[in-house]
Order: C-alpha cells, then sequence, then structure tokens
C-alpha cells in the first residue's frame, strides 16, 4: 500500500485568520436576506451525486473527516469511564495498524464534546494533547433555564478547562423576529466565553423555515460566534443539506462583507461515512480550502468515526468488519 501523500490528504499548513469580533446590528441587511427554498433544496439534492471518490483519495477524505470530529457523548447515563473511554478514542480514533499503513501515525479527532459535568474529567484524559474539549451550555438542550444560570455555566466550564462552548440560542427569538435580543443574547454569551471559542447551536430543525435559518445565522455572526452549528441532536430534525447550503451562505456573505470567517458545524444524523464526503465536498465547492481545517469546519457526531474506521479498514484489506470492532468506549 502506498503511503498517502499530504496533498492528497489536503493536510496543508494551517490557515490562520483572526477571530470573528462581531460587529454593530445592521437591522437593514437582516431584512435583506432571503432563502429561495425550492433553488436550494433543488441544489442540495443534487450533491450526493455530483462528487465521487474512489480508493485512495476516498481514505484521504476519510482521513481528514476524522480530523475534523468533535467526538460526542451527551447521554443521561455518561460516567467518568465512559467519558474516558470516548477521550482514549479520540487519541487513537483508528488502529494503530491501519493508520500506520496509511502513512498518518498520529491522527486524532477535532475536539471531545460533553456536558459540563463531565469536562474535568475529560480535561484530564487529554492531557498531553492538543485536542480541546468542547462543553455544551446555556441550558441544552432547551435553553429554557434561567439566563443567569445560562451565563454562569459558561463560566462554571471555562473555569473547568473547556477550550470551546457549545451555546444554544433562545428559539423564541427568532420565531418572534426579536433579532435585537437574539443579538444581545448571543454578544453576552461571547462575552462570558472569554477566550474559549462559542458555536452556537440554532437548532434548525425548530426555526420553521430557511428564511429563519439564515437570518439567525447572520444574527449570530453580528454578534460574534467563532462558528454556527445547526443542532443540538436532540431535536426531531437535525442537520441536513438544505440548512447547511443556508448557512454556509451565509457565512460566505459575513466574509464578504466582513473579512472575517466563521467556522460551521452539522450536528446530528451524520453516522456513516458516505455522509461525511458529501458535507466535505459541499464545504470545498462553497467556501473553499480554508473551510476544511478544524478551526473552522467540524462534525457533531458519535457513531461517523466507527463507519469511517470500516471504511478505511475495507480500503486496506478488502473486507469489511463488524460494526462492533470500532466501538467508541
Amino acid at each position: 500500500m502506498n503511503t498517502l501523500s499530504p496533498a492528497q490528504l489536503g493536510l496543508l499548513p494551517q490557515i490562520t485568520h483572526a477571530r470573528n469580533p462581531g460587529m454593530a446590528l445592521d437591522l437593514d441587511w437582516v431584512a435583506s436576506v432571503q432563502a429561495n427554498t425550492s433553488a436550494i433544496e433543488r441544489r442540495a439534492a443534487t450533491l450526493p451525486g455530483r462528487r465521487s471518490v474512489k480508493k485512495d483519495y476516498q481514505a484521504a477524505w476519510l482521513l481528514k473527516a476524522i480530523s475534523l470530529i468533535d467526538l460526542t457523548t451527551l447521554s443521561g447515563d455518561d460516567t467518568e469511564g465512559r467519558v474516558q473511554r470516548l477521550c482514549a478514542k479520540a487519541r487513537q480514533p483508528v488502529a494503530p495498524w491501519m493508520l500506520e499503513k496509511l502513512g498518518m501515525p498520529g491522527l486524532t479527532t477535532g475536539a471531545v464534546c460533553v456536558y459540563h459535568e463531565m469536562v474535568e474529567t475529560a480535561v484530564r484524559a487529554l492531557e498531553g494533547t492538543s485536542i480541546p474539549v468542547a462543553a455544551v451550555s446555556t441550558g441544552f438542550p432547551a435553553g429554557l433555564s434561567p439566563y443567569k444560570l445560562r451565563i454562569a455555566e459558561i463560566g462554571e466550564s471555562v473555569r473547568a478547562g473547556a477550550r470551546e462552548i457549545d451555546i444554544v440560542i433562545s428559539r423564541r427569538h427568532v420565531l418572534t423576529q426579536n433579532w435585537q435580543a437574539l443579538y444581545d443574547e448571543m454578544r453576552d454569551m461571547r462575552e462570558a466565553c472569554g477566550d474559549a471559542h462559542v458555536k452556537a447551536i440554532l437548532a434548525t430543525g425548530e426555526l420553521g423555515t430557511l428564511r429563519n435559518v439564515a437570518r439567525a445565522s447572520l444574527i449570530c455572526m453580528m454578534a460574534g460566534a467563532d462558528f454556527i452549528k445547526t443542532s443540538t441532536g436532540k431535536e426531531a430534525v437535525n442537520a441536513t443539506l438544505p440548512v447547511s447550503l443556508t448557512m454556509i451562505r451565509a457565512i460566505r456573505d459575513y466574509e464578504a462583507r466582513t473579512g472575517f470567517k466563521v467556522g460551521y458545524k452539522p450536528a446530528g444524523g451524520i453516522a456513516k461515512a458516505k455522509d461525511a464526503l458529501v458535507y466535505l465536498s459541499l464545504m470545498k465547492d462553497e467556501l473553499g480550502h480554508p473551510w476544511l481545517q478544524p478551526d473552522l469546519f467540524r462534525f457533531g457526531a458519535s457513531s461517523l468515526l466507527g463507519d469511517i474506521e470500516r471504511q478505511l479498514e475495507h480500503h486496506l484489506t478488502g473486507a469489511y468488519s463488524a460494526a462492533n470492532r470500532h466501538a467508541m468506549g
């Protein structure tokens, strides 16, 4: 087996960019934002068939996808042992023999994402690595706890060692078109995060329309979000291609207007390697190479990694292994 080259992997030096500082709320810009739902859905329907990568190139894209995963456990029965095992998987996401054959020893996931209660456990388990811990916060997943407690929760997670905070917005502000309230909320949460980067979860499945998704995306970026994220993973509808297309075009418009790059995180329902390939091709087509790096793109996932590992083993051996050989923890 030939070692995959850095060019095949897309592992060029990571592109650095200034953190999005936000801007004053521009309601005229917000009001001008529209979403042609039928056109977006038609474009999204073509995406799975537009790009086909095989053999070494497919393996390269899948290795890239691993480096972009926020490996996640957000269950009511999480224990320290489960989180420690998840962190071990983040440190060694693919069997060592496979990474050696693929020329990628040392590959890790992009981050580990947990509830606040498990932040310290995850930080200890990841000592000696550069893998950040992301904490879901602000009354996740509904975002309906008292406002002061939601802000305080961010601070607690940052003090516990979380370097990224995934916050949930108040959906009612979007549904009632109260853009000032959404902007103020997002600014407060960004301020509470300090140096920790903030991912704004829109819960797009509960926002009603793609126009609402587009406008909420823009408001969160205006208020200083480092990432915009589709879902908590707990809604009936999570990440979809039409929603993703809507959000990443909002990101593109925001960069064109302000010069600042904002990251994107689809979460919920992305469980197959072939799905990851579609999202990667979408990002490259719409936003370009910078958004194929972990500082600007993440998958929120748990089972995705197992399927990618199975596909890589098939690539190397010609046989599929049982899914239970690739447990997350």
